[in-house]
């Protein structure tokens, strides 16, 4: 009897062994394009024409809420042919303003994060401050400083809540 309740014990003592995964190494295709990722060139102009992109589609439907100010004495072909106008303003300043802050965004934590050879919060932080000080910066010193505080904190709080460091 004691050897049937020892064959029990040694099958869930194998049972919950966790199973080794083998290793496997990245193709070389692979290590191309991470190389090419690595690039702060490639990777700040990819981060501008994502943010351009996120820029019309905003302006688009930001645009297309605006009312006009005379909206009872407009026929509905005039209130249609202002909304698409102003749709186009809208988008159009959206998507340069975008994509200059993903632009600058991205070239600035890639600089900092290749310099400092760490992947941290400390990256954000200062990217931000640079975003915010250079997108703020034709208001003067006051001005850039609000926008580098203001950036940096808003970049932070992005971070804590998709929690991309450790």
């Amino acid at each position: 009897m004691a050897a049937s309740d020892g064959e029990p014990q040694a099958a869930t003592k194998e049972a919950e062994k966790p199973k080794i995964e083998p290793l496997r190494l990245p193709t070389p295709e692979e290590i191309r394009g991470q190389d090419i990722w690595n690039n702060c060139a490639v990777r700040s102009v990819v981060s501008g024409i994502m943010g351009g992109g996120l820029g019309l589609f905003m302006g688009l439907f930001l645009g297309a809420l605006d009312n006009p100010l005379m909206q009872e004495e407009m026929t509905a072909k005039q209130q249609f042919i202002y909304t698409a106008k102003q749709m186009g303003r809208r988008s159009f300043s959206s998507a340069k303003t975008f994509a200059v802050m993903g632009l600058i965004f991205s070239a600035a934590e890639c600089v900092v994060e290749k310099a400092r050879a760490k992947h941290d919060t400390t990256n954000t932080v200062v990217a931000g401050c640079v975003t915010g000080g250079a997108i703020s910066a034709k208001g003067g010193p006051k001005a850039a400083c609000a926008g580098c505080a203001g950036f940096a904190a808003f970049s932070v709080l992005i971070e804590k809540f998709l929690d991309r460091h450790d």
